[in-house]
């Protein structure tokens, strides 16, 4: 066990070494410079969800009351909509609440005190199981006390269509890159099999076993991924740097402190551990097809 131990140490400084040549490092960055588009495109997304996560993606009505409705009526209303068994869940937003989150926005308190009075009405955001939408907005709102219905379906429709259109964009363009990965590791080792030709041709004279021979390429297939995966983090967080530094502005305006966030731990992670496997992967693609072609003469 010692002396496997041994011979993997051995063939991982090798890789090391050749990686830290001008070649292997340039490949490197070729591959950082293709991983950072999806991993960039993934924390962009992600950010962007978590800042539209705010507005839920359910489809969901609005019922807005008459503005001189009682608060009994409101009640009544609450009632008769939790009995339907076609709500999931019924929120109710008093006008009260929903002044209050109006002021929040900035300009519009100076606007709602020189009104002196509350215009706003009493509400419910109903949110509705499976089925047509537009039917049971148009059922609600012949309810007594109801003055305007508004749903949200389509907006939510499309939200929702958006989001997935981008993660099959995200998840198309990783595998081509992925593809690429694999072919700039693939021509790599190439190059470094047939400058050691006559070494290998050797090393066979002299007994080396085919697992011996194939180690250090496998290693340094390996370490090319991985420091790829790494440039792309780098490339990634600079990026991200950058948006944010004119995104800043921009959402401190609207009283937000939105940024742009950098991949969470567990997709770094991912981001090194997928980049090693597809250097991995060219490695062993590249020394299975150029390694037969070597005998000793």
């Amino acid at each position: 066990m010692i002396g496997w131990l041994r011979l993997h140490v051995a063939a991982a400084r090798s890789a090391v070494r050749r990686l830290a040549r001008a070649g292997g490092l340039a490949s490197a960055l070729v591959i950082g410079i293709a991983v950072s588009l999806p991993a960039g495109g993934y924390a962009l997304l992600e950010s962007l969800r978590s800042l539209a996560g705010r507005a839920t993606l359910e489809p969901q009505i609005s019922l807005f009351m008459r503005p001189e409705a009682k608060r009994t009526e409101a009640d009544a209303l609450g009632r008769a909509l939790r009995a339907d068994r076609r709500v999931a869940s019924v929120r109710f937003v008093p006008r009260e609440e929903a002044l209050k989150q109006l002021g929040a926005v900035e300009g519009m308190s100076e606007v709602i005190a020189s009104l002196g009075r509350n215009p706003l009405p009493d509400a419910f955001v109903v949110t509705a199981r499976q089925g047509a939408l537009e039917p049971l907005a148009a059922e609600l709102g012949k309810l007594p006390g109801v003055a305007h219905v508004q749903a949200d379906s389509v907006w939510a429709q499309r939200l929702g269509a958006l989001e997935r259109l981008g993660r099959l964009g995200l998840g198309l363009l990783a595998a081509l890159l992925g593809a690429g990965l694999v072919a700039v590791t693939f021509n790599t080792i190439r190059l470094q099999i047939l400058t050691q030709r006559e070494e290998i041709e050797v090393s066979k004279l002299i007994g080396a076993t085919d697992a011996f021979i194939r180690r250090p390429f496998y290693y340094l297939g390996l370490l090319q991924g991985a420091a790829g995966g790494a440039f792309a983090l780098l490339i990634v967080a600079a990026l991200l740097a950058v948006l944010n530094s004119e995104v800043r502005p921009l959402a401190d305006s609207y009283g937000s402190g939105f940024r742009f966030a950098f991949l969470p731990l567990s997709g770094a992670a991912a981001v090194l551990a997928l980049a090693g496997g597809l250097g991995w992967l060219g490695a062993h693609l590249s020394v299975s097809r150029h390694l037969r072609q070597i005998e000793p003469r």
